[in-house]
């Protein structure tokens, strides 16, 4: 009991830095126009429900099960309009097929619309005027209120959309249907299934049974493969599961490029006709479909076949992007087909695949959409949708063409499998940069479009999120939410509605209360120190510790060795330490909901003095052990097969199996690098390096044995450290991790004065 109050007292603290605008609405995305009235409505077991027109009933299903479940309500059949009934009446006044009227009073509450669709988007904006438990697994004891207010809404894009992958790494089919039921709660109607890709097929096609036997299942490089596909007939179920939704669900069919998966099944698709696997690596593949071949084209519209009758959605999507043509340019049936149609490039003769399937699903009463390189080669149909993914410059191009433009940057945060705040306190990402903030502040309507009048062939907006570094649903939930919240109001709201102090004070509110109450894995971001974060600090005499959170957040934190709750210190400026302490920390929403804990490590150290060998010599002295060691601790009493390579840079540790395009003929090993830095002045210095282990003066600083896929490293550490001579020592454990292979990363190691430019160890500072 006490504990709730402290989070009680901690969330309204919280909640005073943001003014209540809309005094109690608090719907995601934001209505385009509210009228706050007083009092509220209340559910009570005397409540009825009413469902008034054809097809209605499947549009509030949800919403009555749901209220029925939390409030333990019967919710009997009422007359639509009359007193202590919720009613949902549909009614062509209302304009437009997605738009809806809520008219809450204190002794009733009345949804009209003229679609179906609409009833349903306004039974989720009531569900999220209602207390948050409305989402819970079990029956609640709350206020089941509503504020008396006047809602009228609709859309400001028709395509709301999200993709999902898994093609790398598979998604069972009942996590898909979870996030259908979690994004069409936010209005998100268009759901992209990335199906097929250079490392997994993931549609069950029957005429070509080797897709699955063969295409689904890539090797991890670790005893294991990575397995997974949908059958038909799940893919038929998690259609009509969407659709009860209104979410349409939209097919990706990846062609020429990004067909590894069906190449390893079917070679003859290639130009060369070789027997490969599914990519094991992440990237683009060189391998691609031959456009000289006519089978090629015969399997496709073998494919397209049997998907056309799975998805009823008029959109079709065919991929398009990331096909390499070198294998083209030296494949004599790809040059006589050129010469054939007269073409001189390359670029033309994937505009003629393009084309070709184009025509064919034309025919089945699909439209394609395509990634924006579909615009590269000319003689694109205008019926054709692009997807503006590299900017918005293939977007801003294909409506002055007259297409149709899907707006889905990732320049401009719509990747969600980008960094969320502080990469050193994240799940691994890709890489880049899509903060909620970037995603709110963006507008699908460029700027030039605007002027030029040609906004209208802007459709909608989309996020998407790939799948390299996104193993689990879990995993996937938290790359999401919140950030699937401000996709959906920049795709829903009107842009003069736009309010991102007004959508963080309801999405880390009540809005993530809803999302807590449905398990929701939610991001929330650990507290960063400004300048780069450090779990590792180092210090003399005293230091402080600065801390942030994105706006709207707090922190709170314990420098006793307890873990902080709503009870601890809220941070407020630097914290100053003169001794070794254990700093630790938690971000806080205003709805009471923390982060993870974080730990920072603050050590008070003496200057580490530096060594005087007798003489020295440039370089570090590196050994090669020759086997797949998944960690550095692997490497135990391991033989080394080459001792005492003198290496001029720390980076050569990595680079003894060259560049990785591929898995043929390439062996792992590990290797280590020893010898001396040279400090050039008294001072506290961080390191941070990709390397399984950095060792300085015989101290590990850096151990990254932790993390499976070494593409980033949240390990950074501090050490004091006199001027001269210090010994350092670097161990490399190569192999493919997931997909990643440890022969990509830079493999230098870096430094810094504390707070200060980060540089790379050179030549100039190594000796042994």
């Amino acid at each position: 009991m006490l504990r709730k109050l402290f989070i009680l007292v901690l969330s309204l603290f919280v909640l005073t830095t943001y003014a209540a605008e809309a005094n109690g609405i608090e719907i995601i995305p934001r209505p385009a126009k509210v009228e706050r009235g007083e009092g509220y409505f209340r559910l009570t077991p005397r409540t009825r429900l009413a469902v008034k027109g054809d097809d209605a009933e499947r549009a509030v299903g949800a919403f009555a099960a749901k209220v029925r479940h939390a409030t333990g309500y019967a919710l009997s059949a009422g007359k639509a309009g009359s007193a202590n009934v919720v009613s949902f009446v549909l009614d062509k006044s209302v304009n437009g097929d997605e738009a809806y009227t809520i008219d809450i009073s204190h002794d009733r509450v009345v949804c009209r619309a003229s679609r179906p669709a609409g009833l349903f988007y306004a039974a989720q904006s009531l569900l999220q005027l209602l207390p948050a438990e409305v989402e819970g697994s079990k029956t609640a004891a709350a206020d089941w209120k509503m504020p008396v207010c006047r809602i009228e809404d609709a859309p400001r894009f028709a395509y709301r959309g999200m993709m999902l992958d898994p093609c790398r790494h598979f998604l069972p089919a009942e996590d898909v249907k979870r996030q259908i039921d979690l994004l069409s709660s936010y209005k998100i109607n268009r759901l992209h299934w990335h199906l097929t890709d250079d490392q997994g097929w993931r549609i069950e096609i029957k005429k070509y049974p080797e897709l699955t036997k063969v295409g689904a299942r890539r090797n991890m490089f670790d005893g294991t493969f990575h397995t997974g596909f949908y059958t038909q007939d799940e893919i038929r179920d998690v259609v009509a599961y969407a659709a009860e939704r209104f979410v349409e669900v939209v097919p990706e069919l990846e062609l020429p490029g990004h067909g590894m998966a069906a190449i390893a099944a079917y070679p003859h698709l290639s130009c060369r006709g070789e027997q490969l696997t599914p990519r094991v690596l992440w990237g683009v593949e060189e391998v691609v479909m031959c456009p000289g071949k006519e089978d090629m084209f015969d399997f496709l519209r073998d494919v397209i076949d049997e998907m056309t009758p799975l998805f009823p959605s008029g959109l079709f999507h065919i991929g398009g992007d990331e096909s390499p043509r070198y294998e083209w340019k030296k494949c004599p049936k790809c040059q006589a087909r050129m010469h054939e149609l007269g073409y001189t490039k390359e670029a033309q003769l994937q505009s003629y695949v393009i084309g070709r399937v184009e025509k064919y699903l034309r025919t089945k009463g699909k439209t394609i959409v395509g990634w924006d390189e579909i615009l590269e080669g000319g003689d694109l149909d205008t019926t054709a949708v692009v997807m503006s993914w590299r900017g918005e410059k293939g977007g801003i191009e294909a409506a002055r063409q007259h297409h149709h433009v899907l707006m889905t940057p990732s320049s401009h945060g719509l990747y969600l499998d980008h960094n969320q705040y502080d990469p050193a306190l994240e799940q691994i990402s890709i890489g880049g940069n899509a903060t909620i903030d970037r995603i709110y502040a963006y507008d699908p309507v460029p700027e030039q479009l605007r002027e030029a009048g040609l906004g209208h062939y802007v459709l909608g907006v989309q996020g998407n999120n790939w799948s390299e570094y996104t193993p689990t649903a879990a995993a996937l939930e938290a790359r999401l939410y919140p950030r699937a919240l401000a996709v959906a109001e920049i795709a829903w709201t009107p842009l003069e509605r736009k309010d991102f102090k007004d959508f963080v004070r309801r999405a880390y509110g009540e809005g993530a209360r809803q999302l807590d109450s449905r398990g929701v894995r939610q991001f929330i971001a650990q507290p960063a120190q400004p300048g780069g974060s450090t779990e590792r600090v180092a210090f003399t005499d005293e230091v402080e510790i600065a801390l942030e959170v994105p706006e709207g957040m707090q922190i709170v934190y314990t420098v006793d060795g307890s873990r902080p709750d709503a009870a601890s210190p809220r941070y407020e400026s630097p914290i100053r330490l003169s001794s070794t302490t254990v700093v630790r920390c938690r971000g806080v929403l205003p709805s009471g909901l923390m982060s993870p804990m974080r730990e920072i490590w603050a050590e008070r150290q003496a200057l580490a003095p530096a060594c005087r060998p007798d003489t020295v010599s440039p370089g570090l002295l590196m050994n090669v052990y020759p086997g797949n060691f998944r960690t550095a601790a692997a490497l135990g009493s391991a033989q080394a097969a080459k001792t005492d390579s003198v290496i001029k840079k720390i980076e050569t540790l990595r680079s003894m199996a060259g560049w990785l395009p591929a898995v043929d003929g390439y062996k792992d090993y590990a290797a280590t690098a020893e010898g001396y830095i040279s400090i050039p002045e008294d001072g506290v210095y961080e390191f941070r390096t990709l390397h399984a282990q950095l060792f300085i003066d015989d101290r590990r600083l850096i151990d990254n044995g932790d993390i499976f896929v070494l593409r980033s490293s949240p390990h950074n550490a501090q050490c004091a450290l006199r001027a001269g001579l210090h010994k350092i020592r670097a161990v490399f454990v190569g192999g493919i991790f997931d997909g990643w292979p440890t022969y990509w990363n830079e493999g230098n190691v870096d430094f810094r004065p504390s707070g200060g430019k980060w540089q790379k160890i050179g030549a100039d500072m190594l000796f042994h």
